[in-house]
């Protein structure tokens, strides 16, 4: 009799835990599925917002990077002195002013996007200063021409770091 009843004990206590088992691993998943779907729909909303800063932080890059290539920067940055040596400090000078007011901006772009922009303001830099560095360049405005006559010959750095900007905003769409 005690086998009887401890086999009808355990014949209605398997459902039950067959059924509690389906029950908690049903729980389980909707759960999970909740969660990744408040996960995808915070992620979702911070793209929303965060799309319009990386496009300004790409549009400022842009400018950077066009107010840096030689023939503009040449053009708004006039020499104040007749001293070349002067001139390349200022030029030189503008263009950190520039990189630094950017600064922040790479949080928003890659990191290969911000290594190519560091590399092209430092060509644009070196560049300055070979010309600076040549006999023929005694004058600001001989600087200025060894400058564009360089420019004239070969791509500005800048141009190869404009075209993988462009290229990442045209991949965020």
């Amino acid at each position: 009799m005690d086998i009887d009843r401890i086999l009808d004990l355990f014949l209605y206590a398997i459902p039950t835990l067959i059924t509690g088992m389906i029950a908690y691993y049903f729980f389980k998943t909707h759960v999970k599925n909740e969660d990744n779907r408040r996960i995808f729909l915070l992620k979702k909303d911070l793209q929303v917002s965060a799309l319009p800063r990386r496009l300004q932080a790409y549009e400022r890059m842009a400018l950077f990077l066009e107010r840096i290539t030689p023939a503009k920067l040449l053009i708004r940055v006039k020499p104040m002195s007749e001293d070349k040596n002067a001139y390349e400090a200022l030029l030189l000078q503008s263009i950190e002013q520039e990189f630094e007011h950017n600064l922040s901006q790479q949080i928003y772009v890659t990191d290969k996007c911000w290594s190519i922009i560091i590399a092209a303001k430092n060509a644009t830099m070196h560049l300055i200063r070979k010309a600076s560095l040549l006999e023929k360049t005694d004058t600001p405005d001989k600087l200025r021409e060894v400058i564009l006559t360089e420019m004239m010959e070969r791509e500005s750095p800048s141009d190869a770091a404009l075209a993988l900007v462009k290229q990442e905003v045209s991949e965020l769409f």
